[in-house]
């Protein structure tokens, strides 16, 4: 019983999208620092947002193999507000003082 599953959840090629669209994100800031001086980023900068973007990502994945279809959606809105606010909160401190 060897059935062939075309989800592209359920391949491993998945990981390297993630990585991808990570590295296509972090190059946005990377070229703005280019061209204006209003983005300061520097490597713990680049570090701590790829650490980021991977981590989310491949979590995502990794959860979404073990949910059924219908609720991928509602599990990718929790991870989208889960890292918008870590990042915000890394960014400018929101609650807590972690950005400043």
């Amino acid at each position: 019983m060897n059935q062939k599953n075309d989800d592209v959840f359920m391949r491993n090629g998945v990981f390297a999208w993630v990585a991808l669209g990570a590295c296509l994100v972090l190059l946005v800031p990377l070229i703005a620092m280019q061209f204006t001086d209003e983005v300061r980023w520097d490597t713990a900068d680049f570090l701590v947002m790829g650490i980021l973007l991977l981590g989310t990502g491949s979590l995502f994945v990794l959860v979404s193999r073990k949910v059924p279809r219908r609720r991928r959606a509602a599990v990718a809105i929790a991870f989208a507000a889960a890292f918008l606010y870590v990042w915000a909160e890394l960014a400018v401190g929101l609650i807590s003082n972690l950005g400043r």
